[in-house]
């Protein structure tokens, strides 16, 4: 008999039918007249109620069952006269796939915290709290291409491996072939980079932003969805080594266009979760949030409201508010801060904007102030900036001076002033960290639980 997953077992054509249901064991109950396992195959958190007639099964047979082990079910689905199910497989057949010894199955019956589930990250999509989340973020990437495929987007590839650093900051993942125990050297003392694989220094990208410009300049409009690496030491709940971001970039868009463009995608992104996700919403939000699905909604139900970052900063400067990060203008705003804004003071999300060009990067387009870019942030509660953005400077003296204020080697970046060389146009697009996203849309408050397997400083197992 062929298999049928188990959350179509709750649609009402299956009820009377023979079934086959194959999944890992949550947990068995029972006496020696009946007995009952709680069955899970993934597709869904709810688990089906298998019941063992003891008539027609043995002790023996049923022995091996125990809390994550795995087995084939044949049986008939009828509506359950038991309390919190609404149907259950009457047991014709049973076979066990594979068994697991209590005493070194980690994840039993007794709740876990989430810090010992990282530590089984192997494990924990076993557990109801991550097959939620794991599903709720296959949901949301999925969300994400048909969002700009319906626009006409094009899905670019950007490089993982890359001689450019697009955010300057320096906190990259070397690549080479090298032998680190015996480093070939230049006459004067320096790394003889023409002895490594690409024949220069190299790095894991931390953006597909500049290849993502050279793709919108040719196709109009593109998007990217990848993983991006920072080695930066941070050991926050905010943080990974190794995350996915999705960054479109449009030709022939300024700031507002590119606000507009965030908005949408965020909203989207959240109504999809909400329709296709809404058993496991609702699980972590009787578990782990009880007001998530009202934050959620709150997003979708908002204007975004749009401000300077001046006349943001003026705000937390007159609040009042005791903040732990000194306010002032020029500062590089911190989470408490942007939360500020959403949360207290507009109690509304918010998209900052204009933001002082010493704390943004060389690639955002100069306000007329010669003080300002056209920068963005999208600001939600809970989270602090979720999106960034910016209008891109199309300038070629502006930009090439710009390059030069921040000592970036010309040399390496000759391919990209070249689409301010050749036809160069406005155009403006944005990032969006992939795991803040899901963050937000599962109520989580540690990044580390909506990714597979964390990379983190000191971790990078599994």
């Amino acid at each position: 008999m062929k298999r049928t997953k188990i959350t179509d077992l709750f649609k009402p054509e299956y009820l009377g039918k023979e079934v086959c249901v194959m999944g890992w064991v949550r947990t068995r109950r029972g006496n020696k007249h009946v007995q009952f396992v709680a069955l899970n195959d993934g597709s869904t958190v709810k688990n089906v109620q298998i019941v063992f007639d003891m008539t027609q099964f043995t002790d023996e047979q049923l022995k091996p069952i125990t809390t994550g082990s795995s087995i084939k079910v044949d049986g008939v689905l009828v509506e359950s006269m038991g309390k919190g199910q609404s149907v259950e497989v009457q047991a014709k057949s049973l076979e066990i796939f594979g068994t697991a010894d209590p005493e070194n199955y980690p994840l039993q019956k007794k709740g876990h915290t989430l810090e010992f589930l990282r530590e089984k990250a192997h494990l924990r999509p076993r557990t109801n709290t991550f097959g939620a989340i794991l599903r709720v973020r296959s949901a949301l990437a999925f969300a994400i291409h048909k969002f700009f495929q319906e626009r006409g987007f094009f899905y670019l590839n950007t490089p993982l491996i890359t001689a450019s650093d697009c955010e300057g900051a320096g906190a990259m993942f070397q690549v080479t072939t090298l032998d680190l125990n015996n480093i070939p050297k230049c006459d004067d003392g320096k790394v003889d980079y023409s002895a490594d694989f690409f024949g220069k220094p190299t790095a894991l990208t931390v953006s597909g932003q500049l290849e993502g410009e050279l793709g919108a300049t040719a196709l109009g409009a593109i998007y990217t969805f990848g993983p991006t690496f920072r080695a930066e030491n941070s050991n926050t709940p905010r943080h990974l080594s190794e995350f996915w971001m999705i960054e479109p970039e449009v030709a022939f868009f300024d700031i507002t266009d590119n606000m507009d463009l965030a908005e949408d995608f965020i909203k989207y992104c959240i109504a999809y979760a909400l329709e296709h996700c809404k058993d496991d919403i609702d699980f972590l939000a009787e578990h782990y949030d009880a007001e998530l699905v009202d934050r959620l909604k709150f997003v979708l139900d908002n204007e975004f409201v749009r401000l300077t970052y001046t006349e943001g900063v003026k705000i937390l400067e007159e609040s009042g508010h005791k903040f732990e990060f000194p306010v002032y203008w020029g500062a590089d705003l911190q989470s408490e801060h942007e939360r500020f804004l959403v949360e207290e003071h507009f109690k509304k999300p918010v998209i900052l904007t204009d933001y002082p060009k010493e704390i943004k990067a060389f690639y955002m387009k100069l306000n007329e102030d010669d003080k300002t870019v056209r920068a963005m942030d999208v600001l939600f509660p809970k989270i602090g900036e979720i999106i960034g953005g910016s209008e891109r400077e199309e300038n070629f003296d502006k930009l090439s001076k710009r390059i030069e204020e921040l000592d970036i080697p010309m040399k390496d970046m000759w391919w990209y002033l070249d689409t301010r060389r050749f036809g160069t146009v406005p155009h403006a697009g944005f990032g969006l960290g992939f795991e803040r996203l899901v963050l937000f849309v599962t109520g989580m408050t540690n990044i580390r639980d909506v990714i597979p397997f964390p990379r983190t400083p000191n971790n990078a197992e599994f």
